[in-house]
């Protein structure tokens, strides 16, 4: 096959009467650089982590770019609300490694899937959730771990002229302070992303769909204030709401579940609902959010709300066998002096579920080190340190050495528990790592018994160090990664480091998405598509998507049909008899 490369990485335009398609997966080839998952465990990226958030933290009201949209065009996106039946997909948490971002893509890609008997004809509409891109927004960035993915999977448009492209940003986005996000999602109406079309004009929109739906998503990121422009431009849109309209709101994270760890997150939606919704006498059916890596669903038994997360766009399996069974929305324990009624939710269902997370969850001791050789390596310095120290004291129980490297190994695990950890109470989080920091010198110590027992006893300590790093450093930091997982499956117990426990095990199956169809008499049913497992190798084919899986994938319905109800019908006028004085045929 010859390989024809293309204008540029984002122009599916013929060349010389060929339209290029790759062969291989190769950067020269597709114009983009297949990406691995990310290794959050990582050194080096622990430490970038850190840094960015506490540069966030610190300096995210001097980053925030969505003051100055109010100079961007204000637009409710209407294009399909004459639609008799409009299908319309949405997917969060994406930009991660290249098999199971693209076998996500490759799934949306396709004209329809069949899942559990069902047969889904692809979304004329795209909604992306949230953090398009990890571990942090750059333009390269973007263009290998989404753009690049998502244009091979849909590489041309489709004869329907193409489905149009809505995202909204997540914490991920925001590192730039939505820089890289804006300039590849608004920089230009009618953009493409491969056969998707861009719409939208900032980083929220609002589209106005079939049979008096809407679907509204809010860039409104932790517990930071909702922008005047924003606020403005929702309000303009809420005056085209009328009463009985049924209302989708996208969320950037499920905040309706994270008032434990955040109290103040779902206060900024509270307001929007009292202040934007509730005077429109509108109803929200609906509130959908990724963020958390698994499929969620909560329901309210009174009004039939329902409350989904689904963070299954390509992102690290997170745990679901930590959620609560029930909760109550608004969280009690809010901070704000008005807040709406609180309602109680049920859990009707996960992805993956509560057992198998955490039967997943056990299997911490056998990919932990393999998934994060970075961080074994890191270990066993640190523990190689900390052995040479103890050997090198000639019976004196501290040293300067000793000390410097217990206090090294006790401020580490005690950062790791705390600094990592979302949990509101702190102090579970430093019993739990000073216990791990102990627990690593004890280790220390039995590293230090069983190289005495090796014949180096008689060497120079520089020669000694070299040994050591021959000898000791690999399997010391092996026994020290294993401990560490077991500290993990531990502290998870007690709602700490969970996201780590899964984080550092890099699980990229169980994987999925929403697929939603407004009928015609105005009911929205909801498809939970849900994949067991991704594909890891791909041929290239001569049409469509440029790359299918050599095994191909097994999408299932991983939830019941969600069916809502449509909005309801505007009260007819009352109908007033004339009385005796007005009506013109009444006669004295």
């Amino acid at each position: 096959m010859t390989v024809i490369p293309p204008r540029s990485p984002s122009d599916p335009t013929p060349v010389s009467g060929r339209t290029h398609r790759p062969s291989k997966l190769e950067p020269a080839q597709l114009g983009f650089t297949p990406q691995p998952p990310v290794a959050w465990l990582s050194p080096l990226q622990l430490a970038a982590t850190g840094v960015r958030v506490a540069f966030a933290a610190q300096f995210g009201a001097y980053l925030d770019k969505r003051e100055l949209q109010n100079a961007f065009p204000t637009k409710v996106h209407d294009e399909h609300v004459n639609d008799e039946e409009l299908w319309l997909d949405y997917i969060a948490d994406l930009g991660d490694g290249f098999d199971a971002t693209y076998s996500m893509a490759y799934l949306l890609a396709q004209e329809e899937v069949e899942a559990s008997g069902e047969r889904l004809p692809r979304g004329r509409v795209l909604v992306l959730g949230g953090d398009s891109v990890y571990p942090t927004a750059s333009g390269k960035a973007y263009e290998d771990r989404f753009e690049g993915p998502y244009r091979a999977a849909l590489p041309q448009v489709p004869a329907e002229n193409g489905p149009t492209l809505f995202a909204l940003p997540g914490n991920h986005d925001w590192y730039d302070g939505l820089t890289a996000f804006l300039r590849l999602f608004a920089r230009r109406e009618g953009s493409r992303i491969g056969g998707w079309r861009t719409r939208q004009t900032r980083s929220y929109f609002a589209l106005q769909l079939p049979h008096r739906w809407w679907l509204l998503a809010l860039d409104a990121q932790g517990a930071a204030y909702m922008d005047d422009p924003q606020l403005e431009y929702f309000r303009g849109v809420a005056a085209n709401i009328e009463e009985g309209d049924r209302i989708i709101l996208v969320t950037p994270q499920p905040a309706w579940v994270q008032s434990e760890e955040h109290p103040l997150y779902y206060d900024t939606i509270d307001y929007f609902l009292r202040t934007v919704i509730d005077p429109t006498g509108a109803s929200v059916a609906l509130m959908v959010s990724g963020d958390l890596h698994h499929y969620a669903r909560y329901a309210q038994s009174d009004s039939g709300q329902q409350l989904i997360t689904c963070g299954g766009g390509g992102a690290y399996m997170a745990a679901t066998n930590h959620l609560p069974q029930a909760i109550t929305v608004p969280p009690k324990h809010s901070q704000v002096r008005r807040q709406s009624t609180g309602m109680p939710y049920a859990l009707q269902k996960t992805y993956p579920s509560k057992l198998r997370s955490r039967w997943l969850g056990s299997g911490v001791f056998a990919r932990l080190p393999w998934r994060n050789p970075g961080f074994a390596t890191m270990l066993g310095i640190m523990h190689t340190m900390l052995m040479l120290s103890l050997n090198n004291a000639a019976g004196r129980i501290l040293t300067v050495p000793i000390f410097m490297m217990t206090a090294l190994v006790m401020f580490s695990c005690v950062f790791f528990s705390v600094g990592l950890t979302e949990a509101a109470a702190k102090t579970t989080p430093i019993v739990l790592g000073a216990l791990h920091g102990c627990a690593h010198i004890a280790l220390g110590v039995v590293g230090l018994s069983l190289w005495r027992l090796l014949p180096f006893d008689g060497y120079k300590p520089a020669v000694q160090a070299a040994l050591a790093v021959v000898v000791y450093l690999t399997p010391a930091g092996i026994a020290a990664a294993l401990l560490v997982s077991l500290y993990l499956l531990i502290a998870a117990s007690f709602k700490v480091n969970v996201n780590e426990l899964y984080a550092g095990q890099g699980i990229e199956d169980f994987k999925s998405f929403l697929r939603m169809r407004f009928a015609p008499d105005g009911t929205l049913s909801i498809y939970v598509v849900g994949v067991d497992k991704i594909s890891k190798k791909w041929l290239a084919q001569p049409t469509g998507s440029w790359f299918r899986p050599a095994t191909a994938l097994k999408p299932r319905l991983v939830d019941e049909v969600i069916t809502l109800g449509p909005a309801k019908q505007h009260a007819a006028p009352p109908t007033v008899l004339p009385s005796d004085a007005e009506d013109p045929s009444h006669t004295a």
